[in-house]
């Protein structure tokens, strides 16, 4: 299965003759065959110090940190031994070794390069075979999941604008009807300004009496006021004398 050969990757080269004098490599190997990972990576950089070009120990110092869940740093060293992947009997398991890095950071790309790379040199390799398939089917995955967020993102891009377009204009329009209900107020301002100016109602449409008018207008008035008391008295006596009468006592 898929899984079971990505979770498998990392096997250890042979030494040519001359890397098997050194001591660091083969420890390191036994390191690695016990799982002993984290004593096989000191080993190999150990190696690397002695001897930087190593591609033995470049490839299963990568190897050892990929078991150790460190495949972004084990990515990283396989690709800066790719120069030297070429010239290796190994090269076929490195780029599948480098593909199964890639493909635990869900770098597809690289992944599905890696394989390609691998079965160019190893076109019998069913595990490369099945790893190509699945890196490729998870890379159009991806783009296609891009492909939707970037619509999405130009969807909500353009129902923002809509609602922007939409706020101005009921802005703009509230503004116009605020200087509508302005222009109403001040014609109706003036047109009150008018009818209190053609009412009459204003002191200076009042016509003017003078104060000897005025006193006998008053006299007038005290005059009749009194007729009337005078008349209301009468009356008044008059009732009570015939009830007085009508005691007769």
């Amino acid at each position: 299965m898929i899984l079971t050969v990505l979770l498998t990757c990392g096997w250890t080269v042979g030494l040519s003759a001359r890397e098997s004098d050194r001591k660091d490599v083969r420890r390191g190997n036994r390191h690695f065959k016990d799982g002993e990972f984290k004593e096989a990576v000191v080993d190999y950089q150990k190696a690397l110090l002695r001897d930087s070009t190593s591609f033995a120990a470049t490839y299963n110092l990568a190897n050892a940190l990929y078991r150790l869940d460190k495949p972004q740093e084990g990515k990283a060293i396989l690709d800066s031994a790719a120069a030297g992947a070429d010239g290796s009997a190994y090269a076929s398991d490195y780029f599948y070794n480098l593909g199964n890095m890639a493909v635990a950071v869900e770098d597809y790309k690289a992944a599905v390069d890696a394989y390609r790379e691998s079965l160019l040199r190893n076109p019998g390799d069913l595990d490369a075979k099945e790893n190509y398939i699945y890196a490729r089917k998870k890379l159009q995955d991806q783009q296609d999941n891009q492909d939707n967020r970037n619509d999405q993102d130009n969807r909500d891009n353009k129902d923002n604008k809509d609602n922007q377009d939409n706020k101005d204009n009921r802005d703009n329009q509230n503004n116009q009807n605020d200087n509508q209900d302005n222009n109403n107020d001040n014609q109706n301002n003036r047109n009150g300004n008018d009818d209190r100016q053609d009412d009459g109602s204003s002191p200076q449409a009042q016509p003017q009496i003078s104060p000897q008018a005025a006193q006998q207008m008053l006299n007038a008035i005290m005059a009749k006021e009194k007729e009337t008391q005078d008349k209301v008295k009468k009356e008044k006596a008059a009732v009570m004398k015939s009830r007085q009468k009508e005691k007769n006592w």
